[in-house]
């Protein structure tokens, strides 16, 4: 009898700490985007890790093209966390370096600042600086400064989406929208703060919040759905599963991009909820996986090679 109270009472723990870890604003809802990749895959070799600022946070890897090529296109990754966590390290799973490199790529995945220290703002002009490092740096590192993409997950897709339709983040680096080819967020749901907001009830509420505020010109100027009129970086492609709020929130992006007459796909994918979420990141590279000849298809179109 002792034994099944002891049993019965741990149970009772475990259940407490998943619904602790599924209410809104818990912490599994807090570290949406921020799944580290289960699948370990061995690394491509030659990665440098630098810095690009001043700041702990400001640094990022770097891996050449395994080919050896000096003049490979370059894909760089932004990871996602909900704009308050998560980093190259933990976010960005395990199949993207070897299988970008081993395509004939370079790769690098950044860190950026993050809130409450530090603004969406300063994340996207951290975003930006990456890049200007990394083009400036080009001919030491091994690729062609001129075929550059950009790539972020969840939190890191609305960064990416948001450098490439608001032109005044790459202006402050002293770069335009012609020294990105394209942009490739994926599964992403902040294009449009205030309706994700709106229309998301308790999911994530807190962490939009805390990173987007309360003032709707302030949502409206960080919503890259509102910022893509025309112009815009030339080319994206936008990759999701099928979570409501996403499929939505990708569809309008959509439509507003090509409305500004930039070239834009959209794809979708298995998958829902948070796992669904955090698989698309997960297995992105993985030859297996549905999303991984599409990306490989656009960058080929969109580098040229």
């Amino acid at each position: 009898m002792r034994k099944q109270i002891i049993l019965s009472c741990a149970a009772l723990a475990l259940l407490a700490g998943s619904l602790a870890e599924a209410r809104p604003g818990g912490r599994l809802r807090d570290r949406i985007g921020g799944d580290q990749a289960r699948d370990q895959v061995p690394q491509p070799p030659g990665k440098q890790t630098l810095p690009y600022g001043s700041d702990r946070l400001q640094n990022l890897d770097f891996w050449p093209a395994q080919s050896g090529n000096k003049r490979a296109p370059l894909v760089i990754f932004v990871h996602g966390g909900g704009w308050k966590r998560g980093s190259k390290d933990t976010a960005s799973g395990s199949y993207k370096a070897p299988h970008y490199t081993g395509t004939g790529y370079a790769y690098a995945a950044i860190n950026y600042r993050l809130v409450p220290e530090a603004t969406v703002e300063d994340q996207a002009a951290d975003v930006a600086r990456s890049v200007r490092y990394l083009i400036d740096n080009a001919v030491r590192l091994g690729f062609d400064p001129s075929r550059v993409v950009l790539m972020g997950h969840s939190a890191g897709a609305h960064l990416v989406a948001l450098v490439g339709t608001d032109e005044q983040y790459l202006r402050g680096a002293g770069l335009s929208f012609s020294n990105i080819n394209g942009v490739i967020p994926i599964d992403g749901a902040a294009y449009d703060v205030a309706k994700q907001m709106a229309d998301g009830g308790n999911f994530m509420h807190d962490t939009y919040l805390q990173a987007f505020g309360s003032d709707p010109a302030r949502q409206s100027a960080l919503s890259p759905t509102l910022q893509a009129a025309s112009p815009n970086a030339p080319s994206f492609l936008l990759i999701h599963v099928m979570r409501k709020d996403g499929v939505a929130q990708n569809k309008a992006l959509e439509t507003a991009l090509r409305g500004a007459g930039t070239a834009v796909q959209r794809r979708e994918f298995p998958g829902i909820g948070l796992k669904g979420h955090a698989a698309i990141n997960r297995s992105l590279g993985d030859p297996a996986y549905a999303a991984t000849p599409v990306v490989d298809a656009w960058l080929k179109r969109v580098f040229g090679v």
